[in-house]
């Protein structure tokens, strides 16, 4: 839904190493990740609700360019979905990560030397969830950089050592970043809530939120 007033929101340090930017990406920027994610989302390695290895099954749709992540490991191919090469990252998305972490950082250098080599793009309708949790699965230790599209979520940032108190909760909104790493690189986050009919109609996403994750695996 389209804002009529918009408020103030500052950039903030949620936790060292965490940074929220509100309305980093604008809305041309917006639409043409929107447009982009719509062709990712397509076979081969189209987006799926990855199983889980309890027998669950992830409420968020998930597709994957560069490494493919399956519970709990990277790989080139798709092996949950229809085993097919993932496709490579877009120069355009380490562009996006690189300037993402300089500005979160206002550090030129930390944003010139990080090197994403997989995204992560989630999508939400007004029932998924994502629950507390931490990325582990690299083998370096990398800032994670996160974009969002779509509807406002609250998005629960906590501690490294548990998935409960103390955490912080914050309303990520389209065109928001947020990075996280050094001592917060391995905090435990989540998505309780999606916020339904809250996005603005310039981003292209009538209905629910997208999230793209950049990440460094740390593998060759």
């Amino acid at each position: 839904m389209d804002e009529l007033f918009s408020v103030s929101r500052p950039r903030r340090e949620i936790a060292p190493g965490a940074v929220h930017v509100p309305d980093w990406l604008d809305p041309g920027e917006q639409r043409e990740l929107v447009e982009l994610c719509r062709d990712w989302a397509r076979p081969p390695a189209p987006m799926r609700h990855t199983l889980l290895p309890g027998g669950g099954r992830m409420s968020v749709s998930t597709v994957c360019l560069g490494w493919h992540w399956s519970p709990y490991r990277y790989t080139r191919t798709a092996v949950d979905v229809d085993d097919a090469p993932v496709p490579p990252l877009p120069d355009r998305l380490v562009e996006l990560g690189r300037r993402a972490v300089a500005d979160a950082y206002d550090d030129p250098a930390a944003g010139g030397g990080y090197e994403p080599d997989t995204a992560l793009i989630n999508f939400y309708d007004r029932d998924a969830r994502m629950g507390m949790h931490q990325d582990k699965d690299e083998r370096v230790s990398a800032p994670i950089v996160s974009l969002s599209l779509g509807d406002a979520c609250l998005f629960r940032f906590g501690n490294t050592e548990s998935r409960g108190r103390p955490y912080t909760d914050v309303r990520l909104e389209s065109g928001d970043l947020f990075v996280f790493g050094g001592p917060s690189r391995f905090a435990y986050h989540g998505v309780p809530v999606v916020y339904p009919d809250t996005g603005s109609s310039r981003c292209g996403l009538t209905a629910g939120r997208l999230n793209i994750t950049l990440r460094s695996t740390g593998l060759a």
